[in-house]
C-alpha cells in the first residue's frame, strides 16, 4: 500500500561528466592513488598510499544492484570501514558545485581531498589513520538500478545489506561505520533502526528525522521550496520518488509519511550526535532523533556554527576519530569518560560558550519558567495580567506581526526547549499560519544576530538579510497552521509539544482556540539590560532556509487575534538554568 502511494517521476539524466565531479564517469577497476598525489591545485595532497575500488557492483536483497566506491590503505592490515550514504553522486564532492558552494561560504581550499563524497567523510584523513571510506550510489541514483526513494526506510533496508557485504570483504575487520552531516545523517537513522549486525558506530551530523515534520508540511503548511531544489540534485537512469508531489496529494499525516519515520526505538547502536541550534533547516530533527533513539551509548556535541566548517574542523575530526576509534578498532582509549552532552551558549557578542558539559539535555541545572503574554504592554511578565487584553494584527498588512519582551536585570542563562502557548482567533478567517521568532535585544533594543559561517562579507550579508537563515542565525523559531493544533499525545512532553497533523480543524467565527507550539532548542545568554523578544507573525520571518529556495507564501487573510490575562493565559515558556 504503501508503494503504491508514493509519487515517482523521470529521474534527471546522469551523464557522468565534470558537473558530477572528477571521477563521475562508470569506470570499474582498482588503482592506487599514490601519497602527494593532488586531483587538482584546490585539494589536499593524499598523505599515504590509497586503493581506490571504482564502480563496484553490490547486490541488494530484491536483487538491484548499486555501485558503490571504495577507498582503503594500501596496507595488508584489514580496516574498518565508514560509509556515506547518501543520492548526490560517489563524486560530487569535487564537483564545481561543492566547490562553489564552500568557497561561498569562506571555507579554504586545500582542506579535503576532492576524494569525499558531498558532506561524507575525507578518505584522505581516515585511510592515514586505518579506516576505509565507501561512498554508494543508492538504487536510481547514476548507475545504480532501481527507482530513486527519497528519505525512507527502504534506504535504510538497503544500506543494511551494503553494510553486510562490506563486512566480510577480505580487506575488512568486520567493523562498520557511519558518518556525514544533512542526508548523510538522516540515512544513519534508518539504516541503525535496521540493525544490521556489523553496524559498530553512527556519527549523525545536524539532519532531519521526520520529512513530513521538517521538510514538506513544517508546522502543517504546505511549504515545499527546500524539497522542489532537492529533486534537482537527484539523477539517474529510471525514476525517482517526488516528495513534493506526495505533499500536495498527501497533506496529512499517513502510512507513506509514518514510513518516512526511522523506527528511533530500535535504534541502539553507540551514537555521536552532532546539532546546532541554528540550523533552521536540521536543528529540530536532529534533537528529535537525538531524544527518541533508544541508544544507551549515545553522545551530543552541539556547536555554534553551520554543519559543514563544524564537520571539516581538523579539531572535531580527531575528537571523532576517538570515537570510532574505541567503537570500530575497539581501542580502550577513554572515550566512554566524554560528558554525554557537550553544550553551546550563545552569545552574539563574540563570547560564545562551548564544550560546555552535561549529562543530559537540557542540564539538569534547568528550570522551565512562564513568561506571560500582556497584551496592554506588551510585555513578558512572570505573573499573568489581571485584565483580559488582547493583541491583534492585519494578517496582510506589513509587517503583520504582534510581539512582547522582557528585560533581565541579571545574568540570565537560557538553554532547552521553548514553546508557546497561545489563545487565538482569527477575523475574517477560517484559518492561521502563525510564525514565531524568539530574538536576543542588546540594551538598547537592536537585535543580535550571528553569522554560522566563515564569509560574513557584504555578499553574505545581502544573501542572508531576508532568506538564506541556516547561514545566519536570528534567534528560536516555530510555526503552525492553527487547523493543525490537535497534539498527537504519545509523543507531546510539557517541554516539546508534537503535532497529529492527521486532521484538519478549522476555526468557526468568534472561536478562539489554544495552541501548543515547539520552537527551536536555544542555548543563550543575557547580560544585565538584554532583552528576549517574542515575535508573532502571519509571515515567514526568516525568510527561505537556503540559497535559491522559494520562499512560503502564508495562506493568511483578515485579523489574527492574540488572547491575554485573566482566564486565557498565553504564555512563552522558557529553560531557564538556575544556581
Amino acid at each position: 500500500m504503501i508503494q503504491a502511494e508514493k509519487v515517482f517521476v523521470a529521474n534527471n539524466a546522469y551523464t557522468g561528466g565534470p558537473e558530477h565531479g572528477i571521477s563521475a564517469a562508470f569506470n570499474p577497476g582498482v588503482q592506487t592513488l599514490p601519497a602527494g598525489r593532488q586531483l587538482g591545485p584546490m585539494f589536499r595532497p593524499l598523505p599515504v598510499d590509497i586503493v581506490f575500488e571504482k564502480d563496484v557492483a553490490v547486490v541488494l536483497r530484491d536483487q538491484v544492484t548499486i555501485y558503490v566506491d571504495i577507498l582503503r590503505p594500501a596496507t595488508t592490515e584489514r580496516a574498518p570501514v565508514l560509509v556515506a550514504w547518501s543520492p548526490y553522486g560517489k563524486s560530487q564532492g569535487s564537483s564545481p558545485g561543492a566547490l562553489g558552494l564552500f568557497a561561498m561560504l569562506g571555507m579554504k581550499p586545500g582542506r579535503l581531498s576532492g576524494l569525499e563524497k558531498f558532506e561524507g567523510p575525507d578518505p584522505a584523513y581516515w585511510c592515514a589513520h586505518g579506516y576505509a571510506v565507501c561512498n554508494p550510489d543508492p538504487r536510481g541514483v547514476a548507475y545504480s538500478d532501481g527507482d530513486s526513494v527519497m528519505f525512507d526506510r527502504q534506504e535504510g533496508q538497503d544500506c543494511h545489506d551494503l553494510i553486510e557485504w562490506l563486512a566480510v570483504q577480505d580487506w575488512c575487520t568486520g567493523k562498520v561505520g557511519m558518518s556525514g552531516t544533512s542526508y548523510l545523517a538522516n540515512a544513519q537513522w534508518f539504516t541503525a533502526a535496521e540493525q544490521p549486525p556489523h553496524l559498530a558506530a553512527i556519527n549523525p551530523e545536524e539532519g532531519l528525522s521526520d520529512i513530513y515534520r521538517d521538510l514538506v508540511m513544517r508546522g502543517g503548511m504546505p511549504d515545499l521550496g527546500f524539497a522542489e531544489r532537492l529533486r534537482r540534485s537527484y539523477a539517474g537512469k529510471n525514476k525517482r520518488e517526488d516528495n513534493a508531489m506526495e505533499a500536495e496529494r498527501y497533506p496529512l499525516m499517513n502510512a507513506l509519511w509514518e514510513n518516512k519515520i526511522p523506527a528511533f526505538e530500535k535504534i541502539t547502536v553507540p551514537a555521536y550526535v552532532v546539532a546546532s541550534y541554528s540550523n533552521t533547516l536540521h536543528t529540530v530533527g536532529t534533537f528529535r532523533a537525538w531524544r527518541r533513539m533508544a541508544s544507551s551509548q549515545k553522545w551530543l556535541r552541539i556547536h555554534n556554527a553551520q554543519e559543514w566548517p563544524d564537520y571539516y574542523d581538523d579539531a572535531n575530526i580527531e575528537d571523532l576519530r576517538r570515537f570510532f576509534d574505541r567503537y570500530l578498532k575497539e581501542e580502550d582509549n577513554g572515550w566512554e569518560t566524554t560528558p554525554r552532552v557537550r553544550y553551546a551558549l550563545h552569545d552574539f557578542k563574540g563570547g560564545d560558550r562551548l564544550n560546555l558539559p552535561a549529562e543530559a539535555f537540557p542540564p539538569e541545572t534547568v528550570a522551565y519558567t512562564r513568561y506571560y503574554l500582556d497584551g496592554a504592554s506588551r510585555a513578558l511578565t512572570l505573573q499573568p495580567p489581571a485584565n483580559s487584553l488582547a493583541a491583534e494584527y492585519s494578517a496582510e498588512a506589513d509587517p503583520a506581526l504582534a510581539s512582547f519582551s522582557v528585560r533581565f536585570d541579571r545574568e540570565t542563562t537560557m538553554v532547552g526547549y521553548p514553546k508557546v502557548c497561545l489563545w487565538v482567533e482569527a477575523r475574517g478567517s477560517d484559518d492561521m499560519d502563525l510564525f514565531f521568532l524568539i530574538q536576543k535585544l542588546d540594551a538598547q533594543g537592536s537585535a543580535l544576530q550571528h553569522f554560522t559561517v566563515p564569509n560574513q562579507g557584504p555578499r553574505m550579508q545581502d544573501l542572508t538579510e531576508r532568506g538564506a537563515s541556516i547561514l545566519r542565525y536570528k534567534g528560536s523559531n516555530g510555526r503552525l497552521r492553527a487547523s493543525a493544533r490537535r497534539l498527537d499525545e504519545m509523543l507531546t512532553t510539557d517541554a516539546v509539544p508534537a503535532h497529529s497533523f492527521d486532521q484538519v480543524e478549522k476555526l468557526a467565527v468568534g472561536e478562539v482556540v489554544k495552541i501548543e507550539v515547539d520552537l527551536s532548542p536555544i542555548g543563550l545568554i543575557f547580560h544585565p539590560g538584554e532583552q528576549l523578544r517574542l515575535v508573532v507573525s502571519g509571515r515567514n520571518l526568516l525568510g527561505p532556509m537556503m540559497p535559491m529556495v522559494d520562499d512560503y507564501t502564508p495562506a493568511n487573510t483578515g485579523q489574527h487575534v492574540i488572547h491575554t490575562g485573566a482566564g486565557r493565559s498565553s504564555y512563552l515558556q522558557l529553560p531557564v538554568a538556575v544556581a
